[in-house]
This record gives structure tokens, C-alpha cells and sequence, in this order.
């Protein structure tokens, strides 16, 4: 799994809907005759309900609640990383720039975290996260 699906899937409890094994069951099935037809239904059913709303801020302070660290989650990659249980080391981070697409300098170690964080936010607003406003400026 990605290193962004894990922080996804640690805070919705599910990885992102672009990798659920609902996609991957369909694609399978679509090779089984009168069984693909069954779970391309189940797929559309599943497509065609609503997202999952998962309101981030509460579950994350509910995480920093238990953690006895006190991680700065909302400024901070490395903390959210940690929050979640993830290895937040810097080659973890830059994969993390690569997988998610970011184009500035990786040795710039402070504007790729601030890129991560907000981009994480977005992307799990994007799926289905209520993420404050703040977070995704």
C-alpha cells in the first residue's frame, strides 16, 4: 500500500476509493462469466453510494488525546506521521513528495513538508474527509 493509503486507512479505518478491494474484486470478477455480472452490480451500488464522511480533526484529536507525545498534527507532517503510527523519517517524507506528485526541491525539506501536509489534507478531503478550512489553504 502507499504511504499515503496507510495514513488514510489509519484515520478513515479504510484505504483512499481509488485503491478499495472493492475495484480490484470487480476486476477480478469480470473474468468469472455470470459472476461478473453480480459484482459489477455490487461495485455500482458501492460507487453509487455517498462517501464516507470522516470528520479528520475530531478523530486526529481524539488520536493526540491518547498519544502521550504532544505532536503538533495540524502544522506538522512528521507529526501527523507520528500521530498515526508511521515512520515520519525524511526518506519516508520524500517518498511520500514522490507518490504524491510534488515537483519542488526535495533537499528544501521545510517547504516540501508544508506541501505534504496541506496536500494530505486536500486528498483526504477529497475522499471523503471534513477537513477545516485551515488545514487546506
Amino acid at each position: 500500500m502507499s504511504i499515503f493509503g496507510n495514513i488514510f486507512g489509519r484515520i478513515f479505518g479504510k484505504p483512499p476509493a481509488e485503491t478499495t478491494t472493492a475495484d480490484a474484486g470487480a476486476a477480478q470478477a469480470a473474468q468469472a462469466g455470470v459472476e461478473a455480472q453480480a459484482a459489477a452490480n455490487a461495485a455500482a451500488a458501492v460507487a453509487a453510494a455517498p462517501p464516507q464522511t470522516v470528520d479528520i480533526e475530531a478523530v486526529l484529536n481524539d488520536m493526540a488525546s491518547k498519544n502521550p507525545q504532544k505532536l503538533n498534527w495540524r502544522t506538522s507532517i512528521v507529526d501527523l506521521m507520528k500521530l498515526v503510527g508511521m515512520e515520519s523519517s525524511l526518506q519516508e517524507r520524500k517518498e511520500l513528495a514522490d507518490e504524491l506528485g510534488y515537483t519542488g526541491d526535495k533537499a528544501d525539506s521545510a517547504k516540501m513538508n508544508m506541501w505534504l501536509h496541506k496536500e494530505v489534507m486536500r486528498r483526504m478531503a477529497a475522499n471523503g474527509g471534513k477537513v477545516p478550512a485551515n488545514l487546506l489553504d
